[in-house]
C-alpha cells in the first residue's frame, strides 16, 4: 500500500493548485487549511525550497462518519494533498494526496477501514482527473 495517490502535471504551479482545488471540489472535498511550505521555511529558517503547498482537504460527510465511529480519528484529519514543484525538473508539478487507507489501517477498525476505502476512491478520482 502506497502512502500517496499521485500524479505529475506539466503546467505552471498556480494552474496546478487551482486544478487540484477544483478536482477536490468536484468529488465533495473542501480545502480547510493551506500551508505554504516555501514561505514558511523561508521565514522560519531562511531555507529555500521549491514551490510546495499543503492543502488540508475535508469531505464533511466522511469526517462526520469517521468521528461517530472513533473520536480520536480527528488527529488524522483533514486529508493532506500536496502540490509541489519537482526540485529536479521545474517543469513538473507533483500532486500527491495521502492515501487514507494507510492512515486508517493503524486504527484496526472495520468501519473506519470501509470509510477509508471510499475516501481513497474519491481522492484517486480527483487526482486522476488532473491528467
Amino acid at each position: 500500500m502506497s502512502l500517496t495517490i499521485a500524479t505529475t502535471l506539466h503546467t505552471d504551479f498556480e494552474d496546478a493548485v487551482q486544478r487540484t482545488r477544483d478536482a477536490l471540489a468536484e468529488v465533495g472535498f473542501g480545502v480547510l487549511t493551506e500551508i505554504d511550505m516555501t514561505a514558511t521555511l523561508k521565514k522560519k529558517l531562511d531555507a529555500d525550497i521549491e514551490d510546495y503547498l499543503i492543502l488540508g482537504a475535508c469531505n464533511p460527510g466522511f469526517a462526520h462518519r469517521a468521528l461517530q465511529v472513533e473520536r480520536q480519528v480527528g488527529a488524522l484529519l483533514p486529508c493532506n494533498v500536496t502540490v509541489r514543484r519537482n526540485p529536479e525538473n521545474a517543469e513538473e508539478i507533483f500532486v500527491e494526496a495521502v492515501d487514507p487507507r494507510t492512515l486508517m489501517a493503524a486504527a484496526g477498525n472495520e468501519e473506519l477501514t470501509a470509510a477509508a476505502e471510499e475516501v481513497s476512491d474519491l481522492l484517486a478520482k480527483a487526482v486522476n482527473s488532473l491528467n
